[in-house]
């Protein structure tokens, strides 16, 4: 027999940055919410990656929601009331060769006519700003707004931080079901159903299961198994955040003297295991690269590698709207590289379910929904990824 629980305002199913945002935005501005997560918060791709907030990388569309996410990012202590980590460093892009140049200062200049400030400078002048670099670079992109942000602090702060905005936040409560009816939604896990009057999906790379299986709704979503290593503490090697114009290569050293290397290597994963299994040649191909860049790397010894699973639609811009055909239904997430603006996107949801106009505009989930083909079988959403 199944238990009927309290009645909300909203019900948020998904406990990343997106998700605890609009919950924590949601409950300030008075709504009673609950918030129910598979896992613990920010545990999945929020709170295992690198932790880079750079604006240079980002695509030129995405720039000025960049600049705003990169924005609560430091004010974090103002807004959500908890401290973050958050560090302005500056970042350096490298470009190793001419075909890489000439990338590299196409992108830049979108990004830069996006708003972002982004200058092109010279090798001789990118190894005064961080001496340990290679002599392999030709050239170089510098923003003085890219930093980081402590990823892995993440659940213990929105956790904070939504106990006292007074969300009723499960963790390690999977959804079972979200049902429309009563004036509303409800949302089953296990033997309790939970009922509030509008409900958001903001479940990363689990979305794809959740629209088809509780609306009907085909939005395909594609996952990514990104590997991150750790070093052990070593002196001062590096002030910046590096990264290099093919996008394979992160860089920081945080202020106890490890190093953080990523860049989106990929690991064998699938959405019902997460990440499971490292592949040998790319964490060794991470690796390199790290110490092509920084030679100081090569005497460096790893501590641990870890695998985060990401969920991107295929356009790889984010879900930020409706729910196509349902009322008082939303979602939230999957777009590449979602940790720098994630707040910001949680912010602007906020603002439309709250009935204010959003500072820019949404993402409207329709534009990828695929169409269903009478007497077409549908594909199986549960894909293994490597």
């Amino acid at each position: 027999m199944t238990a009927t629980g309290q009645r909300y305002d909203t019900i948020v199913v998904g406990g990343g940055v997106m998700g605890c945002t609009v919950a924590f935005r949601l409950a300030k501005a008075g709504h009673k919410v609950a918030l129910l997560e598979r896992g613990g918060l920010c545990m999945q791709a929020s709170g295992v990656n690198a932790g880079t907030l750079s604006i240079q990388i980002k695509r030129a569309a995405l720039v000025p929601y960049a600049m705003k996410g990169w924005d609560l990012w430091r004010t974090a202590q103002d807004w959500l009331g908890v401290d973050v980590g958050f560090r302005q460093v500056g970042g350096l892009t490298l470009a190793f060769n001419d075909d890489e140049a000439k990338m590299l200062t196409e992108r830049m200049d979108a990004r830069r006519k996006a708003g972002a400030p982004v200058e092109m400078i010279g090798v001789d002048r990118a190894r005064e700003i961080e001496p340990g670099l290679s002599d392999k670079p030709i050239m170089a992109s510098w923003c003085p707004m890219d930093g980081y942000a402590r990823s892995y602090q993440l659940g213990d702060a929105y956790r904070s931080a939504l106990k006292q905005a007074g969300v009723d936040a499960r963790e390690f409560t999977p959804v079972d079901a979200v049902e429309a009816g009563d004036g509303g939604y409800g949302v089953r896990s296990g033997d309790t159903t939970l009922r509030a009057t509008r409900v958001v999906l903001a479940g990363g790379l689990w979305l794809e299961r959740l629209l088809e299986r509780d609306f009907g709704i085909s939005i395909p979503v594609t996952c990514r198994v990104n590997m991150v290593s750790v070093t052990e503490r070593m002196p001062p090697i590096m002030n910046t955040v590096l990264g290099i114009a093919t996008s394979l290569l992160t860089l920081k050293q945080s202020g106890n003297g490890t190093v953080l290397i990523g860049g989106g290597w990929q690991g064998k994963g699938d959405p019902d295991r997460g990440g499971y299994e490292i592949i040998p040649e790319n964490l060794v191909g991470n690796l390199r690269l790290a110490s092509y860049v920084v030679p100081a790397l090569k005497n460096a010894r790893i501590v641990r590698t870890w695998l985060g699973v990401e969920g991107n639609a295929a356009d790889t811009m984010p879900l930020v709207g409706d729910i196509p055909g349902a009322r008082d239904a939303y979602v939230i997430g999957c777009v590449r590289g979602g940790y720098t603006i994630g707040p910001f996107m949680g912010l602007l949801l906020s603002q439309y379910i709250l009935g204010k106009e959003p500072e820019m505009p949404l993402f409207d989930p329709g534009r990828v929904v695929v169409a269903r083909q009478a007497g077409t079988p549908q594909p199986e959403p549960a894909r293994a990824c490597a």
